[in-house]
């Protein structure tokens, strides 16, 4: 008479030689050369910033530094680097500020009014991902200039949230599609009003979507560079992408300094992204919602 498995038996291995027949080595190499083409510059720049100036155009980026120093980054930091991270920090957050506040009701509205007004709205900010900053930068400044607020902060913030505004639409939109339908209805018997269908409804459950727009918000409002240098000209509300041309000069460029301020200011708007990295990656999938 035949028997079963004993009791407590793991059928672990089957489940295992299962896993690993779904192995797919073109995705793994794929995965490792993709890792490799973002690593290696990232190395070599970080590499190139710990090098004297002397040594920084016969130095091979692919070898460490034989004499590795600090001086760069004190140079750096000594140079007014604190005032320009602090000016972008003001940047960065007052856009994605601007952007939460405004594309977040308006993605709402949009997804759930059928009004002729709403759906005119929301294909005009989708027009709004057409149009790049460059065709645009004459009429800006001019209105910049009428305004008073040239060489200023908001010189800056309000053009690159008002830029950031279409994708960051699209995105919300896209997200707050994906909320049931059922939920609000079961919202709609409990007596709640459109804005508390808003805060406790929508907001918590589009998290991955909001994540995604502070993360490319902030990236615009951090990378940003024809804004800056179009609307401002002193030293008071410069950022940190107009900083770099401190080590620029007409007889030559400090290029590990340069690049040690590359990598400082880039560690901030990283670590944005590791706090968020999880939400983001699920508002781009789509599901942010779910």
């Amino acid at each position: 008479m035949r028997t079963g498995p004993a009791a407590g038996t793991d059928p672990a291995p089957r489940r295992r030689k299962h896993w690993s027949g779904r192995a797919n080595p073109l995705a793994g190499l794929g995965s490792v050369l993709w890792l490799a083409v973002v690593v290696v510059p990232v190395y070599a720049m970080i590499s190139a910033s710990l090098t004297h100036q002397s040594e920084a155009l016969g130095h091979n980026a692919l070898k460490p530094p034989s004499h590795p120093t600090l001086d760069n980054y004190d140079t750096v930091l000594h140079n007014g680097f604190g005032h320009l991270l602090w000016n972008t920090v003001l940047a960065a957050a007052a856009v994605v500020a601007i952007v939460l506040v405004l594309c977040v009701p308006l993605s709402y509205v949009a997804v759930r009014t059928r009004s002729i007004w709403s759906g005119a709205a929301f294909r005009l900010f989708l027009l709004g991902v057409a149009i790049p900053a460059q065709a645009v930068v004459v009429p800006l400044y001019l209105m910049i200039a009428k305004l008073d607020l040239y060489d200023s902060l908001l010189a800056i913030i309000l053009p690159t949230a008002a830029f950031a505004m279409p994708v960051s639409v699209l995105i919300l939109t896209g997200t707050l599609r994906d909320i049931s339908e059922d939920l609000y209805e079961a919202m709609a018997l409990d007596g709640a009003s459109p804005t508390r269908m808003l805060f406790q409804l929508v907001v918590p459950l589009a998290k991955g979507g909001i994540s995604t727009v502070v993360v490319y918000a902030a990236l615009q409002a951090w990378n940003g560079l024809l804004f800056p240098l179009i609307f401002t000209q002193s030293d008071g509300p410069r950022v940190l992408t107009l900083g770099l041309f401190n080590y620029v000069s007409e007889f030559g460029v400090n290029i590990p300094a340069l690049l040690a301020s590359v990598v400082l200011s880039g560690v901030p708007i990283f670590v944005v992204y590791l706090v968020a990295r999880r939400a983001l990656v699920g508002g781009l999938m789509g599901v942010g919602g779910k």
